[in-house]
């Protein structure tokens, strides 16, 4: 029986595309026009935002007319720059400030030191899970009256409250990152010698730095509004001066205005450290290693 013989493949047209049309699909790069270009800076797209909220404060306390309930923003502008110029705010923020440094530097130092014992042993990591777990869940402004029980009227009250806040959200970030490194990582920092303080320092520091810092901004965030809250009890019992008790006086006062000057303090402070602190130290650690885009 002969071969058969295969089929012929069919003939298929040839296809042309012109330049023109392949321009007509789109380009691979095209300059940016300047409307793109600025809509691609994070700190022009965050000052969009700010400028609608405060149209739509603006609008909404000239609608409900009632300064003593919510005053408009431009009133809590004129108050904040009256007590900033010729009031208190200043000096009663930079007392804050100093005791939030004195309570952050503390549970910071705290936090390093459970965590370190925590990568070093298993009972270490034992005794941060369970301390995590019973403290971690406990309101710092709960222990607020058995400070005061123990320390007295004061900043040693204060920071005893700050540290409470910090030291358990930075202690947690920090060993869930020391844990996520890679165990090829980990025997190649051993096997260069690196053991006890300077393998935490040199190997697991790096490369969970992205946790760490992540635990960084949630302590600072617990600390600064532990602080504000419990300046608000200091400044009802002993007349301390913060910017809580800055809030406090003026609401009794019923100088709303003022009190949301106050608060306006606040969330400045919020956006400063976050925008300009926490990004620096993220542009000059994450960023340059290549650990985020």
């Amino acid at each position: 029986m002969a071969d058969a013989v295969p089929a012929a493949a069919p003939d298929r047209p040839e296809r042309f595309v012109e330049l023109d049309a392949l321009g007509a699909v789109g380009d691979a790069a095209r300059p940016l026009a300047p409307l793109e270009r600025i809509a691609n800076i994070t700190l022009v797209r965050r000052l969009v935002v700010l400028i609608v909220l405060g149209v739509a404060w603006e609008i909404y306390a000239r609608l409900l007319d009632n300064s003593l309930l919510f005053p408009s923003l431009s009133q809590t502008l004129a108050a904040f720059w009256d007590a900033a110029a010729r009031g208190p705010l200043i000096e009663q923020t930079v007392t804050s400030l100093g005791v939030l440094a004195m309570g952050y530097a503390t549970g910071l130092a705290a936090a390093a030191i459970f965590t370190t014992i925590a990568v070093s042993t298993r009972v270490g990591t034992d005794l941060l899970s369970t301390l995590t777990a019973m403290f971690n869940p406990l309101p710092a402004i709960a222990l607020l009256p058995l400070s005061l029980l123990w320390f007295g009227l004061g900043a040693k009250s204060l920071v005893f409250v700050i540290v409470h806040s910090v030291l358990w959200a930075v202690a947690l970030n920090t060993h869930s990152g020391f844990t996520s490194v890679s165990q090829t990582l980990r025997m190649a920092g051993q096997n260069c010698g690196l053991s006890g303080l300077r393998y935490v320092v040199l190997l697991l520091v790096p490369a969970a730095f992205p946790s760490i810092l992540t635990g960084l901004k949630i302590g600072w965030a617990f600390a600064w509004r532990t602080l504000i809250a419990a300046e608000l009890v200091f400044g009802a019992s002993s007349r301390s001066g913060g910017l809580g008790w800055f809030i406090f006086e003026n609401r009794n006062q019923l100088e709303t205005p003022s009190v949301f000057a106050g608060l306006l303090t606040v969330i400045l402070i919020g956006l400063i450290v976050e925008s300009v602190v926490f990004r620096s130290i993220e542009n000059v650690t994450i960023r340059r290693w290549g650990m985020q885009s």
